[in-house]
């Protein structure tokens, strides 16, 4: 059995794990929700701890704790940011009551005790830690927070590092021309460099998209307490707040425009996180391009060769997939069913409170890392690594009928489309059967279908 130890709170005593750093409200929400197990992410948790760490100092500049306490405060917040098994001191399951009050109280129980064995003198969770706050800001603030530097420090370099990858290897293939396809049929050549060109733009436009969200995310809710009438917190706690947090992540922090919109809605985050889904759907684009150009190697397309990297059968000797890809297909699919529940959450700001902040931040920040891990190992393991099949890319764009689109303007749709249809017939390359029912020579013919001239 587990040696526990009584602790109160204003409902009464319980029992805690005796070497527990919670208090008696984390163990309630312990017993209250045992519903999936999983915590929110590490990312919000560290984000928690530097909020805390910012409060004190603020507080302890408008006199509102002694500097003793806020020292020790700050000394206990960064000792836990540095503890590898941090983790272990924040056990309260995802789903849990809809602000988010069980994880604040949680971070507020475990300072206090840091705190006070630090000082050696008694540190109040709600009196001293919390000074200044309410869960209904602090959650929503470090939402914004966690995700913030989630995006500064994560994801916005890894898809900087996709395009930088997708540009370097489109330089190396830039003699490449391949058979282009629309509907997945033969269509006019493109070059393989134009079409990575493509996938860069893409990720680009990502990446624009998502920086023009920062500014509204990078402002916080801190200092509109309960419902955003700022009641209890200093009318300078707010902007010196921003200043400190800003200090300690290196993301530049703003007050709300307006905290009752800050605490009552979460519009950004849902706007974030419609973006993150089309950074999804670009990457699944990706992948899946890269996926039909590997298949085969005999009977599919065989245009590139993706590195081998495991074993792909269990049964077929010899075989290998397309492992990266289909991952990275899979992060997709989990982000875009976390922007669904994100959606749903986000319509649950009722009055002056959303109430699934929880759910949100931990699919926001999920999707953010899904998608940083994955635009790197696409990058890196995927990108950067396959090989062209050149031989291959000739010989199917030498027997593409579709070339003769280049002839409309000289011979018309009507006759081109005949050539195109007798060439598929016969198998044979187009430019012999245009030879045949044209006044073209082979000469004229050879220069207007030139794949070089046509991309």
């Amino acid at each position: 059995m587990t040696k526990t130890r009584q602790e109160s709170d204003s409902m009464g005593q319980l029992s805690v794990p005796e070497n527990a750093l919670y208090g008696a409200q984390t163990q309630r929400a312990i017993n209250n929700f045992p519903v999936s197990g999983a915590r929110l992410p590490e990312a919000f948790i560290r984000a928690l701890i530097h909020a805390k760490a910012s409060a004190a100092s603020v507080n302890a500049s408008l006199n509102e704790i002694p500097d003793e306490m806020a020292q020790a405060i700050c000394k206990a917040s960064n000792n836990l940011l540095a503890d590898p098994e941090i983790m272990q001191h924040f056990p309260v399951d995802i789903f849990q009551t809809g602000s988010g009050t069980s994880t604040n109280m949680n971070a507020n129980e475990v300072l206090a005790t840091l705190a006070s064995r630090i000082s050696g003198h008694p540190i109040h969770p709600n009196d001293h830690i919390n000074h200044g706050q309410s869960s209904n800001d602090i959650i929503p603030s470090v939402l914004h927070i966690s995700a913030a530097v989630e995006l500064s420090e994560q994801l916005l370099p890894a898809l900087h590092h996709l395009v930088n990858e997708i540009n370097r290897k489109a330089e190396t293939v830039e003699h490449c021309i391949k058979t282009g396809r629309t509907h997945l049929m033969d269509a006019m050549p493109i070059k393989l460099s134009q079409c990575m060109g493509g996938w860069a733009a893409q990720i680009e436009s990502n990446i624009k998209h998502i920086k023009q969200l920062q500014p509204s995310l990078q402002q916080l809710a801190q200092g509109g307490t309960a419902v955003g009438t700022g009641i209890n917190a200093h009318p300078d706690f707010s902007s010196l707040f921003c200043k400190e947090i800003s200090a300690r992540t290196s993301v530049l922090f703003t007050p709300a425009d307006n905290f009752f919109s800050g605490i009552s809605s979460q519009d950004t985050a849902v706007a974030l996180s419609g973006q993150l889904k089309t950074t999804a759907v670009s990457l699944m684009k990706i992948a899946n391009d890269l996926r039909w150009m590997n298949s085969g190697p005999l009977a599919g397309l065989g245009e590139i060769e993706l590195e081998a990297l495991q074993p792909g059968s269990s049964i077929m000797p010899g075989k290998v997939n397309p492992v990266i890809p289909e991952a990275v297909a899979m992060v997709a699919a989990q982000v875009i069913g976390n922007d669904t529940t994100i959606t749903v959450a986000g319509q649950s700001g009722n009055f002056e409170l959303n109430v699934m902040l929880p759910v949100i931040a931990s699919n926001l920040l999920t999707s953010i890392q899904l998608l940083s891990s994955a635009s790197q190992l696409l990058a890196d393991k995927a990108i950067a690594t396959f090989q062209v099949n050149e031989d291959k890319l000739n010989e199917t764009l030498s027997r593409n009928p579709i070339l003769v689109t280049a002839l409309n303007p000289i011979i018309g749709y009507q006759k081109a489309a005949e050539i195109a249809k007798q060439a598929y017939k016969e198998k044979r390359a187009v430019i012999e059967v245009a030879a045949e029912h044209t006044d073209l020579t082979i000469e004229e013919l050879t220069e207007l279908l030139n794949p070089e001239k046509l991309v």
